[in-house]
C-alpha cells in the first residue's frame, strides 16, 4: 500500500510521529497488499501510526494479516473491557469447530495472537490501565491453558480410557499456575511456570488399564506442546516446568498424595517463596484448592517467621552482587530498585507473618502493600511509593516487551527502539525517560534496604558487598533465579551447571566436612563462582573446576590457600576455563595450587640453565638414600615447569615452537637426574663395570623421536635407546655383590625406567619406549657401542637409518656422547641410490598411512594423514639421507626446522618448498598443542588445514613421486 493512498486520518497521524520512527512505520505500510482493507474508524486509524511505531510487533501483525485488526475494530472488541468470560467464550467458539490436533495448535496459536495485539493496542493507545493489562494478560493464559486441557482431555480418554480413583471416580488434571502468571501479573511476553499434579494413583478404566501416572504424563506432553510447540504459526507461550517437585528429574505430573510427601520430608526453602504465588489455573478446580491448602503449612509456618527474613537477606546480597557483575543498571526486573526488590519486600512479610495473618496470604502483589500499610508494618509514604513505583516499573516492562514481543528487562540500546520506548512512555526524551526511571528505583532502593539491610549493616546499604553468588550456592533462591544468575553469567546451560553445583554441594564428600571445612568450602564458592562467570565457557570451567573441588575438598588446607589468596583463585578459574589439559593435571596434582600464587613466576617457563638449578636445589633437600622421596620430588619439579610452560602457552607469553624447546628441557634435566639416581642405587648394590682401560665405564641415553628431534608435545611419551662403553669379556662389576657388565647395564635401564613410569601419589615422570633399540622387543634393552655399531652398520634397516636423523644423546658422558655423533654421521653418509631410497621411504610411508590415517574424507589426522606431520618428517628425512654427502652441514641438527632450512641450502628443496613444508610444519604443531590442551584428538575438519595440506601434497609429489635427481634439479 502506497503512502500516497493513505486514509486522511491514518496520513496526519503518520506526520505527527517523531522522526526517527515514520521510516518504520512508513515500511510497513509499504508492505501491506494494494488491496487489503483497512478499518474503517478514523480514530483507530488515527492510532495506527502511534502504535505501530511503538510496537514492532503489532506491526507485524497487522501487515501479515490486516483482517485480524479489522475484526478487533467490527467486532467492538478493541473499544472495550471484556466482560467476564470474554476470552474463554471467543476461543471456545473458534475450538468448537476444530476437530485434528494441527487445526487445533493454530486455533491457539491465532488466537493468541489477535489477542496479545488486542491487549497491546489498548495499552499502548491508553484505552486501560495497567491493572487491566495484567489481569487481561494472565485471563488470557488462564484461559488458552484451561481450554487446550478440555480438548485434549477426552481426546485422551478415547484412546487410553478416563483416569479413576479408587472409587471409580474420573479424575482430570490440576494445573498450577507459578510466578506472575499465579498473581495475575504476567508480563506482555512472559514465559509461563507450571506445575502439573491429578488427585490420587489408580488406573484408566479401558480394556488395558494404564496407570493414572501414565495417562497424566501424557497429557501433559501434550499440553506443553500445544503450548510451547513452535509452529508455523508461532506459540503460545513458553513453557518452564522446572519448579515441580524435583525439578527437571521429577515426574512431569504427580499425585497429590507424593507431592504432600515431598514438600513435608524435602521441601526446600526457595520452594516456599514460590509457592506463595501458586494458583489453579486450569483443570481440577476443587481438587487444586485442597492441594494448595494442604500446602500451606508448608508456605506459611505458624510461628513468626524470622528466619526468613535471614534468607531473604542473603537473597538481597545476591541481588546486588547480581547487578554488579551483571552490570545490571539498565534491567528494570533484576537491576537496583526494579520489579524484584518490590516483590521481595512483600514476600519478606508474608513470609515472616503469613502463618499468623491470613490477609497476607495473597498471590498479588499491590493487595499485600495496601494491608502492610494497613497494619503499620509499612509507612504510608513507603506503600505509596513501592505501589507507584512498581506500576511504573512493570508499565516500562511490557512496554519493552511489546515491543518485538520478547521477554526482556533491559532498556534498548537500540536507537530505533528507544525512540519508541519514549513514545510509549510519554516521555520528552530519552535524558528524560532516564531520570523519570532512576528516580523512582532509588525510592525503592532505599525503602528495599530499610526493610533487608541488618540493624548492624544500615551503614553498609551501599557498599558492595560479599563474592557473587553466595544465595545460589547457599540454595537461598528459587532455581528459576539460579538459572536466571547462571544465565546472565555466560552459562549455555544453566539448569545443568545448577544441577552440578547442588550434586556437589550436597554430595557426601561435602557432607562429610568438618564445621571449619565446611566454612572455608562457603566462602571459596561465591568467589569461585564470580571467577567463573568471565571465562569462554562457564559450564565447562564449572564443570572441571567441582571435578577438582571434588578431589581435594577434604584436603581443607587447599581451600584456605585459595580463600586467602583471591589472585590464586583468579588465575585457577582461568587456567581451567582454559583448559580441560590443565584440569585434569591441577586434580591430579593440586599441590600445584601453591603455583598459582604469583603470576610472574606462573607465566614464565624456566630457561635449561634455571631448570639444572632449581632441580638440583630440590633434589639437596632429600635424603639421598630415599628414593621414593626424590621420585616425588622430581614428579613435582616436573608437573610445575610442565604448568609453567602450559600457562604461558595459553597465555600467548611464548612461541608456539618454544612450547616443544621448554617441554624438550623440562625431559631433559629430569633424565639426567633420573639417571644419577638409578647408577646410584644399582651401584651401590652392585659395584660399577670397569672398561678395558681401569675407568668406569660409561652409559648414554639416546633420544629418539620427538625428544631428539626437540618437539616434545604435552602427553609425549620418550623414545629411548641405551647404549653403554664396551668392558672386557668375563670381568664384572667392582662391588661386593659382582655381576657381569651386561647384567649390571639391564638393571640399571630397568631401574631408569622403573624411576620414570612408576605411579607413584606424585603420578609418573614420562611413559618410556625402547622398541627403536636394535632389534626391537626382541632385542637387549641395553646394547654395547660396539655392537650397536655393528647393528647399524649392517643389518639396520632404511627406517631406522630415518630414525637416526631425529637422534641425539640427551644423557652421557662426553666420549660416548663423541662417539655416538661419529657413528650418526658415517651411518646417514652412507653412499645410497637415490631412486631406491626414494621408492623405500615412499613405501614406508604408504604403509603407516594405512594403519594409522584417520582413512576418511571430511576428518584430517595432522599427524598420519597425507599431507600431514608425518609426510613432511618422512621427506625430511629422505632430502637428509639422499643429500647428506653433499651437504654434510645437515648432521648438524636434529629437528626438522632446522633440517629443512639446511635441506634448502644442501639444494634437496627449493626456497618456496622449504617454506611451504616449515610453515605447515609450525601450524601442525601448533594445532596439537593446543589440541591436546583441549584434550581433543589430533584429528581435525579436513577443510580447516586445506591450504596447508594442499601444499604439503604438493611437495610430497615433487619429490617423493618424480624421477631420480634431487627435487632442486628437478624444478629447475
Amino acid at each position: 500500500m502506497h503512502t500516497d493512498t493513505l486514509p486522511t486520518a491514518l496520513s496526519a497521524a503518520l506526520d505527527t510521529l517523531p522522526e526517527p520512527l515514520v521510516a518504520p512505520v512508513s515500511t510497513a505500510l509499504e508492505r501491506l497488499p494494494a488491496e487489503a482493507v483497512l478499518p474503517a474508524d478514523d480514530r483507530i486509524l488515527a492510532e495506527l501510526p502511534r502504535i505501530w511505531a511503538m510496537s514492532d510487533f503489532a506491526a507485524r501483525v497487522c501487515v501479515r494479516d490486516i483482517d485480524v485488526l479489522v475484526d478487533l475494530c467490527d467486532s467492538g472488541d478493541l473499544q472495550q473491557a471484556y466482560p467476564p468470560g470474554g476470552f474463554r467464550d471467543r476461543l471456545q467458539a473458534r475450538l468448537a469447530v476444530v476437530d485434528d490436533e494441527a487445526a487445533f495448535h493454530q486455533a491457539l496459536r491465532r488466537f493468541r495472537e489477535r489477542e496479545m495485539l488486542r491487549i497491546a493496542w489498548r495499552d499502548l493507545a491508553g484505552r486501560c490501565e495497567l491493572d487491566e493489562v495484567l489481569a487481561d494478560l494472565s485471563e488470557l493464559a488462564d484461559v488458552i491453558i484451561d481450554e487446550a486441557l478440555a480438548w485434549l482431555y477426552p481426546r485422551l480418554c478415547a484412546q487410553i480410557g478416563t483416569p479413576r480413583d479408587s472409587a471409580g471416580n474420573a479424575q482430570q488434571m490440576i494445573v498450577l499456575g507459578m510466578g506472575k502468571l499465579g498473581g495475575r501479573e504476567l508480563n506482555f511476553s512472559s514465559d509461563i511456570d507450571l506445575i502439573f499434579a491429578f488427585p490420587e494413583p489408580g488406573f484408566t478404566d479401558a480394556a488395558n488399564p494404564r496407570a493414572n501416572e501414565q495417562f497424566f504424563l501424557r497429557l501433559g506432553r501434550s499440553l506443553i506442546a500445544a503450548l510451547d510447540q513452535q509452529t508455523p504459526d508461532g506459540q503460545c507461550f513458553r513453557v518452564d516446568m522446572r519448579l515441580r517437585p524435583y525439578g527437571d528429574s521429577g515426574p512431569l505430573a504427580m499425585s497429590v498424595p507424593a507431592m504432600e510427601l515431598y514438600f513435608l520430608e524435602q521441601g526446600r526453602e526457595w520452594e516456599r517463596y514460590a509457592l506463595i504465588k501458586a494458583r489453579v489455573v486450569a483443570g481440577d478446580q476443587t481438587s487444586g484448592q485442597a492441594l494448595l491448602e494442604m500446602l500451606s503449612p508448608f508456605v506459611y509456618r505458624r510461628y513468626l517467621d524470622y528466619g526468613a527474613l535471614e534468607s531473604l537477606r542473603s537473597m538481597k546480597a545476591m541481588i546486588t552482587r547480581e547487578v554488579r557483575r551483571r552490570r545490571l543498571s539498565d534491567n528494570v526486573k533484576l537491576g537496583r530498585g526494579g520489579i524484584r526488590e518490590v516483590e521481595f519486600i512483600a514476600q519478606a512479610f508474608q513470609l515472616i507473618r503469613g502463618g499468623q495473618e491470613p490477609s497476607l496470604r495473597q498471590r498479588s502483589l499491590q493487595p499485600v502493600l495496601a494491608y502492610l500499610c494497613e497494619q503499620a508494618l509499612i509507612p504510608e509514604h513507603a506503600q505509596q511509593d513501592l505501589t507507584d513505583a512498581y506500576r511504573y516499573l512493570r508499565r516500562i516492562e511490557n512496554r519493552i516487551q511489546a515491543l518485538h514481543d520478547r521477554q526482556a528487562h533491559d532498556l534498548p540500546t537500540d536507537d530505533v527502539d528507544r525512540a519508541r520506548l519514549v513514545l510509549a512512555m510519554g516521555a520528552a526524551d530519552w535524558s528524560g525517560l532516564r531520570r523519570e526511571l532512576d528516580g523512582w528505583r532509588q525510592r525503592v532502593q532505599g525503602h528495599f534496604d530499610q526493610v533487608f539491610v541488618a540493624p548492624q549493616q544500615e551503614d553498609e546499604a551501599e557498599v558492595t558487598e560479599a563474592p557473587d553468588f553466595a544465595d545460589i550456592w547457599h540454595d537461598a533462591v528459587d532455581a528459576d533465579v539460579a538459572r536466571e544468575i547462571l544465565a546472565a553469567a555466560g552459562y549455555s546451560d544453566p539448569a545443568s551447571a545448577l544441577t552440578l553445583l547442588e550434586r556437589f554441594r550436597d554430595g557426601a564428600r561435602v557432607r562429610a566436612l568438618s564445621e571449619q571445612g565446611r566454612k572455608r568450602l562457603d566462602r571459596l564458592m561465591p568467589m569461585l563462582l564470580a571467577a567463573i562467570q568471565g571465562t569462554d565457557s562457564p559450564d565447562a570451567s564449572l564443570n572441571r573446576l567441582l571435578t577438582l573441588l571434588d578431589g581435594i575438598v577434604r584436603r581443607t588446607a587447599y581451600l584456605a590457600l585459595l580463600n586467602e589468596h583471591p589472585m590464586a583463585i583468579s588465575q585457577l578459574v582461568r587456567l581451567v576455563g582454559s583448559s580441560p589439559w590443565i584440569a585434569r593435571y591441577l586434580s591430579a596434582h593440586p599441590m600445584l595450587l601453591d603455583e598459582l600464587l604469583d603470576p610472574r613466576s606462573l607465566y614464565a617457563p624456566l630457561s635449561r640453565d634455571a631448570l639444572a638449578a632449581e632441580a638440583d636445589n630440590r633434589m639437596a633437600s632429600a635424603d639421598v638414600d630415599d628414593l621414593e622421596q626424590q621420585m616425588e620430588i622430581l614428579r613435582q619439579f616436573k608437573q610445575t615447569q610442565v604448568l609453567r610452560v602450559a600457562a604461558a602457552d595459553l597465555a600467548g607469553a611464548i612461541p608456539v615452537m618454544l612450547v616443544s624447546d621448554y617441554l624438550t628441557d623440562i625431559a631433559e634435566v629430569i633424565l639426567k637426574r633420573v639417571l644419577h639416581l638409578a647408577w646410584r642405587q644399582v651401584s651401590q648394590r652392585y659395584g660399577e663395570p670397569l672398561r678395558e682401560d681401569g675407568e668406569v665405564a660409561d652409559f648414554g641415553v639416546i633420544a629418539y623421536g620427538k625428544l631428539g628431534s626437540l618437539e616434545l608435545g604435552y602427553g609425549s611419551d620418550l623414545d629411548v635407546v641405551f647404549l653403554h662403553d664396551p668392558v672386557p669379556a668375563g670381568s664384572a662389576t667392582t662391588g661386593d655383590k659382582p655381576v657381569e657388565p651386561a647384567v649390571f647395564f639391564s638393571r640399571l635401564a630397568q631401574r631408569f625406567i622403573h624411576i620414570l613410569n612408576t605411579l607413584t601419589p606424585g603420578g609418573i615422570l614420562y611413559e618410556v619406549d625402547t622398541r627403536l633399540r636394535p632389534s626391537g622387543q626382541s632385542g637387549l634393552l641395553t646394547t654395547s657401542f660396539d655392537a650397536f655399531v655393528e647393528y647399524q652398520r649392517g643389518r639396520a634397516w632404511t627406517w631406522e637409518h630415518q630414525a637416526l636423523v631425529r637422534a641425539r644423546m640427551v644423557v652421557g658422558g662426553g666420549s660416548l656422547r663423541q662417539r655416538f655423533s661419529q657413528l650418526r654421521r658415517e651411518v646417514l653418509t652412507r653412499p645410497r641410490r637415490r631412486d631406491e631410497l626414494r621408492e623405500e621411504v615412499r613405501r614406508m610411508r604408504e604403509r603407516m598411512r594405512r594403519e594409522l590415517g584417520s582413512g576418511r574424507r571430511d576428518a584430517f589426522d595432522i599427524k598420519q594423514d597425507r599431507g600431514g606431520i608425518a609426510d613432511i618428517e618422512f621427506m625430511v628425512q629422505y632430502g637428509t639421507l639422499a643429500g647428506v654427502q653433499q651437504y654434510a652441514g645437515v648432521l648438524r641438527y636434529t629437528d626438522n626446522i632446522r633440517l629443512l632450512d639446511e635441506l634448502e641450502r644442501a639444494g634437496e628443496l627449493t626456497t618456496e618448498q622449504a617454506r611451504i613444508l616449515a610453515d605447515a610444519y609450525r601450524h601442525y604443531r601448533g594445532l596439537v598443542h593446543r589440541l591436546t590442551l583441549q584434550e581433543q584428538s589430533a584429528r581435525v575438519a579436513a577443510e580447516t588445514v586445506e591450504e596447508s595440506r594442499t601444499a604439503v601434497i604438493g611437495v610430497w609429489n615433487a619429490l617423493m613421486e618424480s624421477g631420480s635427481g634431487t627435487n632442486a634439479e628437478e624444478s629447475g
